[in-house]
């Protein structure tokens, strides 16, 4: 629980000592960065493997799954989340809506996203919000936080 204050005290001081950056003011590069980061995201969940979805989180991030209980603070707890992809193997996530603002060396996307399944020959659809938060690390954009919940 520490770490996790800890990490949003470090990000509203990173986001209140910023200027924001508007939506069409947007480092073209870093913001393409962003969005390819955010889909080897969708990409590793559309695989349905639990250990390459937990690998593209830092070694600190924090993630609130849609429908965790509780927050999942290590890549070993964040694996445990997926750990029944496999068995839903028609599981796919579709990104409808993208905001990503860039502050340095950290970064925000937050938007909508659809989680799609097939279960009797029917397709179930459940609208869910996100919000993902990068930091560089070594020139590399890493998944430190991610916060996701179905929309009511």
């Amino acid at each position: 629980m520490r770490k996790f204050a800890y990490l949003l005290h470090i990000m509203v001081v990173v986001v209140a000592g910023c200027a924001t950056t508007g939506a069409n003011d947007l480092p073209d590069k870093a913001a393409a960065e962003i969005l390819a980061a955010t889909d080897s995201w969708r990409a590793a969940y559309d695989s349905r493997d639990p250990g390459r979805v937990a690998a593209v989180y830092g070694k600190g991030a924090v993630f609130w799954g849609t429908t965790m209980k509780t927050i999942a603070t290590s890549p070993e707890a964040i694996a445990e989340y997926f750990k029944g992809a496999a068995s839903r193997p028609y599981a796919r996530v579709v990104f409808t809506e993208q905001h990503v603002r860039v502050y340095g060396d950290v970064a925000f996307n937050s938007g909508a996203y659809t989680f799609k399944d097939s279960r009797d020959g029917k397709e179930i659809a459940n609208p869910s919000r996100y919000s993902m938060v990068f930091h560089r690390e070594g020139g590399i954009w890493v998944l430190v936080h991610h916060h996701s919940s179905r929309v009511p």
